[in-house]
């Protein structure tokens, strides 16, 4: 078995498939924040060369790495396996984690691998490991293969986005970054990105205010795509609903508003701090506690663990009034969650957007808003709406980052393969999803028209978040598909 490392954390070292969990090791081991790839891919491209692989970095920053076809099968369709090498890196604000050096620490519960307190990498690290495995495997019958590993995938798809045309060889790609076990993925969503910024005046501390900090925490956070439709809640669009409550009872002063850490995840946590009138300072613990209670009410099932406190903070200047109301009322305006739900695919969200991040201080600051739509006059239209709210008192809106969704093609002769395959191997039909998620799969089929592309993957819950975990058994059972469709290819 060729492995990348011999460092195995205890909680994967019993774990089977073993090759698979050991390549996971060294990803989990390696630093791999979107555009800091650049350790993990070279370790990955000496590994490769060690092997007699080919490999080439091509100007993106993507690692392709080629095996030639076994003795008989050169005769066969070239395949591409695929995957993305970065992972969103999230984690609770009472973690010291250091994402740009510190590994991530897995565990073992209950059957399945999380990560306490960060983000575990699963999402695309499982993917990545088994074509790692693959590509190591001496005894596996297959055709030409090349490993497309991109980079900058959750940070704005750029290692897929600068992909060149006539890289690549094979018309076959397998990509491995969905998380439902059982279900071959046929479509996704594209999306764009809104970015806002404005500045404005700061004005001195008003007399008789003491500063404060608000805490909104606990959320679940999760993908702002796969988890959009199910009410989680918001952080951001939380706290400012609880500060325009403040602002109703007397003059609150904004000071700093930050929140959420990731585009493409749910904002679990808010932080802002205001100039509170010492009248009203005095009540503001009980305030935030008939909030908490109202929150807790609203998302009943949802966000059980929703907290709001205030502490004591230190402040000179407060952000000028009118920009005060503009960023507020603005952000509370603006758009969040589900836009439509599909009419032809049941089930599937059509059109999101997600208010992902915000920080801001006493003299202006930025946000940022994520819209996914299956259809790209969806993701459009939701994004001309967003800058024209935000044009509305005169603020810069930028739309930046699209890329296409992937159609799906029903009559794909590889997903009749892989579906022949699942029935073969488990005894089961499988099903075929779309998902209102951005795969890469969208941007490498519009760069090589008729390719024919097929993702699936290991069972992995709370993408994005702390607490992200994949299932063992799931993972056995991947790799089980994974390696009788290569081998089940030309045949």
């Amino acid at each position: 078995m060729s492995t990348l490392t011999s460092a195995m954390p205890d909680a994967l070292s019993h774990l089977e498939p073993a090759a698979v969990w050991a390549h996971f090791a060294t990803l989990c081991r390696i630093p791999r924040q979107s555009k800091q790839e650049d350790a993990l891919r070279d370790h990955l491209r000496q590994w490769a060369d060690s092997l007699g692989l080919g490999t080439q970095v091509d100007p993106a920053g993507n690692l392709i790495v080629r095996k030639p076809a076994s003795p008989g099968r050169e005769h066969v369709p070239g395949l591409v396996l695929q995957g993305h090498l970065d992972m969103v890196c999230q984690k609770n604000s009472d973690s010291s984690h250091d994402f740009s050096r510190d590994p991530i620490r897995p565990v073992l519960k209950d059957g399945w691998v999380m990560a306490e307190g960060t983000t575990l990498g699963a999402d695309n690290g499982m993917g990545v490991a088994m074509i790692l495995a693959l590509l190591a495997d001496p005894a596996l019958p297959h055709g030409p293969i090349e490993a497309l590993f991109t980079v900058d995938e959750e940070a704005g798809m750029g290692g897929a986005q600068g992909l060149q045309p006539g890289l690549l060889q094979g018309r076959l790609m397998l990509n491995l970054d969905t998380e439902a076990w059982g279900e071959f993925y046929l479509g996704c969503a594209g999306g764009m990105d809104v970015n806002v910024a404005r500045t404005g005046p700061a004005e001195p501390m008003p007399p008789e205010h003491d500063a404060w900090r608000i805490s909104l925490t606990g959320l679940r956070g999760g993908h702002s795509g796969v988890n959009i439709h199910e009410e989680r809640g918001n952080a951001i669009k939380l706290l400012v609903r609880v500060l325009q409550g403040l602002q109703a009872l007397g003059d609150v002063r904004l000071i700093s508003l930050q929140g959420g850490s990731a585009r493409n995840a749910l904002p679990r946590e808010a932080f802002a701090v205001v100039a509170v009138p010492e009248a009203l300072a005095a009540d503001l613990a009980q305030i935030l506690l008939s909030w908490q209670t109202l929150l807790l009410q609203e998302l009943e099932g949802v966000e059980p663990r929703l907290a709001l406190r205030a502490d004591a903070a230190q402040a000179s200047q407060v952000m000028a009034a009118a920009e005060q109301d503009i960023w507020l009322q603005s952000l509370h305006a603006a758009p969040h969650g589900v836009r439509r739900m599909s009419q032809r695919v049941p089930g599937v969200v059509e059109t999101s957007n997600n208010l992902g991040m915000v920080d801001m201080g006493p003299t202006g600051g930025h946000c940022n808003f994520m819209v996914r739509s299956l259809r790209d006059s969806g993701s459009q239209a939701l994004a001309d709406e967003i800058v024209s709210l935000w044009a509305l008192s005169g603020t810069q809106a930028e739309q930046s980052g699209a890329y296409p969704g992937w159609t799906p093609n029903p009559d794909s002769p590889l997903l009749a393969l892989c579906q022949r395959v699942y029935l073969s191997e488990f005894k089961a039909p499988s099903a075929v999803q779309v998902i209102h998620a951005g795969l890469e799969c969208g941007i490498i089929a519009a760069k090589y028209p008729g390719m024919d592309i097929v993702s699936f993957g290991p069972t992995i819950k709370g993408a994005h978040a702390p607490g992200e975990q994949v299932e063992v058994a799931s993972v056995a059972r991947t790799w089980q598909l994974f390696t009788a469709i290569v081998s089940a290819i030309g045949t």
